[in-house]
Order: C-alpha cells, then structure tokens, then sequence
C-alpha cells in the first residue's frame, strides 16, 4: 500500500460525498446546496463533533488541518476563531474547500494540496494541528507524524480523530456480524448488489479466507468495500505510531455499529468508534 493508491481513492470517491447524493448526481453541481445538506447530515448523525470543537480554544491559533473532506470542519473552526489553513492530497477536496469558504465569505490563509509525509511548511509554525478522521489513512503513518511534529510550535499541539480499536464497531459489528454476513453470502454463492456484491467480489478475488482477516477486512470496512487503507487504534498503538508525541487527554464519541441501529445506546464515552486525542511534541521530532 502507498499513497499513490490512497490518493487515487481519495480523488475518486470525495469524503461523505455520496452520504446526501453526491454534488454531481443529485445536486447537479450546486456547490451551496450540496454544502447545506452535507452540513445538516453530517451534524445530525455525528452531532458531538460540534461538541468536541467547541472544547477546543481556537480563537487567535494559527491551525492547519490535514485533510478536509467536504469542508464542514474547516468552516466551524474558522466560525470558532482560528487562523486556518488546509492541507489535503487530493485536488479535489482542495476545489470543494475553496469553493466553501468563497460562498460562505469566511477569511482563511491558504488551502494547499500537498502530502502529509512532506508538509509545505516551515518549521515551528503552527500552534495547533487539527485531523479529523484522516491519519488512520495514511500507510506511512511515523513519517507523517514527525513532520507534523515539525511544523507545530514547541509548545502546540495535535488534535485528531482516528478510528478506535476497542470499539463496538470493531470489535462487533466489523469483527464478528460482517464477516459472518460475507460467509453466509459466499457460501451460498449469492450475488447480491450493491456494496454486498463488492465485498463479495472482493472475497473471491482474494479468497475469502485471507479477506476476512482482520488486517485486510479492516481496510474495506471503514469507508468503503474499494478503500486501500485505513488503520484502527488504542492508546498503545497511538504512543506506538506517534513517538514525535505525548497524549495529553484522549476520549471516545459516538456509538456506531451498521448494520445494528446502536447510536441511540449511551455507551459513546466507552465504546465509541471515534477516538480524540490530544498530543503534544516532544523535545525532538522521531
């Protein structure tokens, strides 16, 4: 796995953007109606993400946020104060912010389209960084987090959303029901449509026994049966992938488990399938 594959991904199937229909199919290109749905859908179903930014002091902080999806993030963090600037691998992404923030007439620095594993930056230049739901993507993950680690002040700090291992959607309905869904489908030779019939496709190209492996299953189970790569994380696996870094607070949000409806249960603080943790740089970048 490289970035090349996770770029192409990316660039195709535009975060969250087939949630209300897609810009193109269903909003034929109406860039200010397409952004209102996506916000309102996106903030009904995830509503402690507001919550979570709203915990964040980011009046006057000099912020770059890496990866930016639709942009919905990025204008509740310039709307909360900040000094923002946006980095993200795809061009497409990168034409989607803009357009945001010109409809919307929200000031900002730059929107840039570049890698996390070689920011555009200088050193020492930002007091925050802020990801969400983006760096469980990238393969090189050690690379990525030092240069972070380089383009954060001394004194700033990494604030991110990556997937959470000891989760129900992990550990349930990703471990146990899916897999048992495409055993079920595989063994009775079904061709089911939809994304049923990509996993199932996936399974017979790959063999199903080497499919529903954990290290492979994991990949096509965040964001799609076709995504190349994502990664799910505890606290251990967060000291281990960020060793340019100490946690200094950590919390979960949001119980997820499709196909089980288990949003309404009140277990997101134990069980929740988004992971924030805040961190800081150490002496020197690793």
């Amino acid at each position: 796995m490289n970035e090349v594959q996770v770029q192409a991904f990316w660039q195709a199937h535009p975060c969250g953007d087939q949630q209300v229909g897609g810009l193109d199919q269903a909003f034929r290109g109406d860039y200010d109606a397409f952004f209102r749905q996506y916000d309102a859908f996106r903030y009904s179903h995830e509503g402690h993400i507001l919550d979570c930014l709203d915990g964040i002091d980011f009046r006057g902080a000099k912020v770059l946020e890496i990866g930016l999806g639709q942009g919905a993030d990025s204008e509740q963090i310039i709307r909360r104060g900040a000094r923002w600037s946006g980095l993200d691998l795809t061009a497409e992404s990168v034409t989607r912010l803009r357009t945001r923030l010109q409809l919307r007439g929200l000031p900002y620095d730059e929107v840039k389209q570049g890698s996390a594993l070689a920011i555009p930056y200088p050193d020492n230049n930002f007091d925050k960084v802020f990801s969400h739901g983006v760096l469980h993507h990238i393969p090189d993950i050690r690379l990525a987090q030092r240069e972070i680690a380089r383009v954060l002040k001394p004194d700033g700090e990494l604030i991110i959303m990556v997937y959470a291992k000891w989760s129900f959607n992990y550990l349930v309905a990703i471990g146990l029901l899916r897999r048992l869904g495409l055993m079920a489908l595989c063994g009775l030779n079904l061709d089911p449509a939809g994304i049923y019939g990509d996993h199932v496709a996936n399974a017979r190209r790959m063999g199903l026994r080497n499919y529903l492996k954990m290290s492979n299953f994991i990949h096509r189970n965040t964001d799609g049966p076709n995504n190349p790569y994502s990664k799910v994380y505890g606290l251990r696996e967060v000291h281990e992938d960020f060793p340019s870094f100490q946690v200094i607070r950590a919390y979960k949000r949001w119980m997820h488990g499709p196909p089980l409806p288990v949003s309404w249960l009140p277990l997101g603080r134990l069980l929740g399938w988004h992971l924030w943790v805040h961190l800081r740089p150490t002496r020197s970048p690793r």
